[in-house]
């Protein structure tokens, strides 16, 4: 069979689903996206996204026209002749960083009576170690007579990036106690030219979480080295460079200072393994660090603020940035919105800007005035921060900024700007870790 015979079903069509659907198109396969969310679908086959991620709209839209591609709510009709399942709901987190699996388990016991007999269920959704074997159970449970394969490819995409890192990653991760599945799943993949590591199921539930655990304790390291530096005079940002020239460190480690881990990904996997530690009585002292750091950082922007301006109460900032990264619309558990709630909750008045960001994901009564212009943005206020990493700040005229505002203050998390020219133009400029 080839890969133009081949029905794909992808069921989620957020991030991961719309990804995941217009990548495999694009290598021939027949995919239909299958979304409860009637207003995705109809975006989706008008060949919108449902969130900015650099050219996946016009790969949306080219798998449309080639007919490759569709979208549906009819969840029997996206699964018909569909040889391949995958789950791609991109997993919601609560305010505790726990993933939600609800919206994934009600999925699969609906697909058990439609899906084909003798399918390949692929999970690709970030899930806590263990929940493979509840999907399975839910499949069975709603449809004992259904025979299908179980495999777990953990998505490691990133925001900004996704589709180079579907199309070219550094491995494909295949976890399952199943053979025939295990090479189904192959199969599926072999158009992608990456390494197919194949493992066990809690094998490769685990690998997501390490990788995330892994980043986010190199994030909260780099910060922690970064207060260090602010006290004893050093440059963070010049350490980050020296150590990432070790061999042993790596050219791509994420070292640099700035606000910590945000949007839900990395926290929820740490706290999958901290959940693991509770459950087995495993003490995870690290993964618990790194978590404390990462809560007192966006703390560590207020006290900047608060010693260079006084008491916030009464005070005007301006904020540069809502997403919770650069090259992405969404607002998914940034620290620029902690930070505005912070703000307000201490009696300051806040005006924020940001390019990209999908408004409608605000939340209900968020405190701040957005605007359009980062110059109105500006104006009149007695600091500005620079929380997302835009590059389109770096192109504003601060001297025409320096000349609109209050007072000449300029808190820049992320070490965006070059820190003699802010000086040059008057600005009290703070950065991270220098």
């Amino acid at each position: 069979m080839t890969a133009g015979e081949t029905g794909v079903c992808t069921l989620g069509l957020w991030h991961l689903g719309s990804v995941v659907s217009a990548c495999l198109a694009e290598k021939g396969y027949r995919v239909t996206g299958y979304d409860p969310d009637q207003d995705r679908v109809r975006s989706l086959a008008r060949g919108v996204p449902p969130l900015h991620e650099p050219a996946l709209r016009e790969l949306i839209q080219a798998g449309l026209a080639s007919g490759r591609l569709s979208f549906t709510n009819d969840l029997p009709k996206a699964l018909a002749g569909a040889r391949f399942v995958l789950l791609t709901f991109d997993t919601p987190v609560d305010d505790e960083d726990r993933a939600d699996l609800s919206g994934i388990l009600t999925a699969a016991a609906q697909l058990a009576e439609p899906m084909e007999d003798g399918a390949t269920v692929i999970v690709m959704s970030q899930i806590p170690v263990g929940a493979c074997e509840e999907i399975r159970t839910a499949i069975s449970r709603a449809c004992p007579r259904r025979r299908f394969g179980l495999v777990y490819s953990p998505e490691n995409l990133k925001l900004g990036e996704a589709i180079d890192r579907f199309l070219h990653p550094r491995m494909v991760v295949l976890g399952s106690a199943d053979a025939d599945a295990l090479d189904a799943a192959e199969w599926l993949f072999e158009p992608i030219s990456a390494p197919k590591l194949r493992m066990d199921l809690r094998t490769a539930e685990m690998v997501k979480h390490a990788l995330n655990a892994f980043f986010a304790t190199c994030i909260s390291f780099a910060n922690e080295l970064a207060s260090l530096c602010e006290d004893a005079g050093a440059d963070a940002t010049v350490l980050a460079k020296a150590l990432r020239l070790d061999e042993r460190v790596g050219a791509a480690a994420p070292l640099q200072p700035g606000l910590g881990f945000a949007g839900g990904t990395l926290a929820r996997d740490l706290n999958a393994l901290r959940t693991l530690g509770e459950r087995s009585g495993c003490e995870t002292r690290l993964l618990d660090a790194a978590v404390a750091v990462n809560e007192a950082q966006n703390r560590r922007v207020l006290e900047k603020l608060r010693h260079a301006c006084g008491p916030l109460d009464g005070l005007t900032v301006g904020v540069f940035g809502l997403t919770y990264k650069p090259g992405t619309s969404t607002l998914r558990r940034s620290h620029s919105i902690e930070l505005i709630a912070m703000l307000a909750g201490e009696g300051s008045t806040v005006r924020a800007f940001d390019p990209m960001a999908d408004l409608r994901e605000l939340p209900a009564g968020f405190p701040a005035d957005v605007r359009s212009d980062p110059y109105e943005t500006a104006r009149d206020s007695d600091a500005l921060l620079i929380l997302t990493g835009w590059p389109e700040f770096a192109q504003v005229d601060y001297a025409s900024i320096r000349r609109s505002m209050r007072q000449p203050v300029v808190i820049d998390a992320l070490n965006m700007l070059d820190r003699d020219e802010m000086q040059g133009y008057g600005f009290r400029y703070l950065g991270t870790g220098r």
